[in-house]
């Protein structure tokens, strides 16, 4: 039997590897492969694969909230990461397994012959019991930037500021720097924790960086950030900041 495959995984040449050394392989056949665990869940949905590789640090959804969004139809899921904070070893006992980037082949070897002990039909693990265990530990409190062939970690504690530029979206950093990030405003909303107030179409801050605020022409708010940055309210959001902030 083949294996309908699907590879989700945000860096190119990462997914060529993997590409590459999957076709060592008869029984996995790869139908289709997605940059960000939005375009992955699209593709699932739509091709209802046996098997997918997933990535866990990806923009717009990571491995672990497209699997959450996954109703019905769920995959076998091997994971592939750069980092080993998210113990994955936890989960080889089950059918799922993990794969430390950059991954060799002799370590695919073995992933591969454990999915052929087991029926891909119905997972040993399911995703549900998976999200269960992992609940806790694997909960991101970092956003990725990407660096040239590189990928940053920025901490939640760390981002001051965040600001939508034309179509580009910019982390403001603790250290000054200013980083791109390929997620939406909208997005970060969902994802930040409650520390984070979207004060503007355009702005999100980190409640935590408020070093004073300041009334604004025509009623609107504006906090002065420890990084020295000043970020102004919209009128429409005024009357909610001044309640939270009772002022």
């Amino acid at each position: 039997m083949t294996w309908k495959t699907i590879i989700i995984e945000d860096e190119q040449l990462a997914r060529q590897r993997l590409k590459r050394l999957l076709a060592n392989y008869a029984e996995v056949e790869i139908i289709a492969e997605a940059e960000n665990g939005a375009q992955g869940l699209e593709l699932i949905n739509q091709h209802q694969p046996d098997l997918i590789f997933l990535d866990i640090e990806m923009p717009i959804l990571n491995g672990f909230e497209m699997l959450a969004k996954l109703k019905e139809n769920l995959p076998k899921v091997v994971f592939t990461t750069a980092y080993d904070q998210y113990a994955i070893k936890a989960f080889e006992e089950g059918s799922i397994d993990y794969l430390l980037k950059p991954i060799e082949l002799e370590r695919l070897d073995k992933t591969i012959a454990k999915l052929k002990q087991t029926n891909l039909a119905k997972p040993a693990i399911a995703i549900e019991d998976l999200l269960l265990q992992i609940k806790g530990k694997t909960t991101s409190k970092t956003l990725t930037v990407k660096l040239g062939d590189r990928i940053l970690l920025i901490k939640f504690e760390d981002i001051v500021h965040i600001q939508a530029e034309d179509k580009y979206v910019f982390l403001h950093a603790t250290d000054g720097k200013k980083h791109l990030t390929d997620y939406t405003l909208s997005t970060l909303e969902d994802k930040l924790p409650e520390d984070f107030l979207r004060i503007h179409r355009s702005d999100i801050i980190n409640t935590n960086h408020i070093t004073e605020i300041r009334r604004g022409f025509n009623g609107a708010l504006i906090f002065v950030m420890s990084n020295g940055s000043k970020v102004s309210s919209s009128r429409s959001n005024s009357e909610s900041l001044r309640a939270r902030f009772e002022i």
